[in-house]
């Protein structure tokens, strides 16, 4: 069977990461509200609001379209820490988390219309902040303006210039889509990426 792919997500960070896979897929933005219920873990936030934006579009595709959606939230000392949206918020952010580290949490949901299958994964990964100045902050802030990313920086890019180290399973988590869990999801669904290639 042919299936139509679809990313349900207006990021522009993961429709780049979704086209490594070289694999044709239309985005359509889902209109989810994103806010926390009660004292909600940090892990069961990121599966409800991955599966609240597969739900908000699959109304919008056809019978034969395997969904991917993900939301990502960042954790520092157990706490939700959102994207700054400010220069200055983005300082406090990075200055704050000097010495530090910062977990991520990205949910991966996949969802095959024809089939009704679907699968969840939760990738997690850690960034390790070195010693930081003022000054160092200030010039990385107004280098690449990392405003609507949460943590407040841009792994990808020169937000390597801030860390001690990395840990985790699989980077393009951090930057908003697991590819590697992705991947897998396609498999189990029933689009393999390489049958493509």
């Amino acid at each position: 069977m042919t299936y139509q792919l679809v990313l349900g997500s207006s990021s522009k960070y993961r429709k780049k990461l979704l086209e490594r896979l070289r694999l044709p897929f239309t985005c359509l933005s889902p209109e989810v509200d994103e806010s926390r219920v009660g004292d909600e873990t940090p892990e069961a936030y990121v599966e409800r609001i991955s599966k609240a934006k597969a739900r908000a579009i699959i109304k919008d595709v056809d019978d034969q379209t395997i969904v991917i959606t993900s939301d990502q939230c960042a954790t520092f000392k157990d706490e939700i820490i959102g994207k700054p949206h400010t220069v200055e918020r983005a300082a406090e952010q990075l200055l704050h988390f000097s010495g530090q580290s910062v977990r991520f949490l990205t949910g991966l949901y996949v969802f095959n219309t024809a089939t009704l299958e679907d699968y969840y994964a939760l990738a997690e990964y850690t960034v390790t902040f070195r010693d930081l100045t003022l000054e160092d902050v200030m010039r990385y802030v107004e280098a690449e303006q990392p405003l609507d990313c949460a943590g407040s920086f841009k792994c990808e890019q020169l937000g390597v210039a801030l860390f001690e180290k990395m840990a985790g399973d699989d980077p393009t988590s951090l930057e908003g889509l697991p590819l590697i869990e992705t991947c897998k999801a396609l498999r189990v669904l029933g689009l393999d990426p390489l049958a493509k290639a």
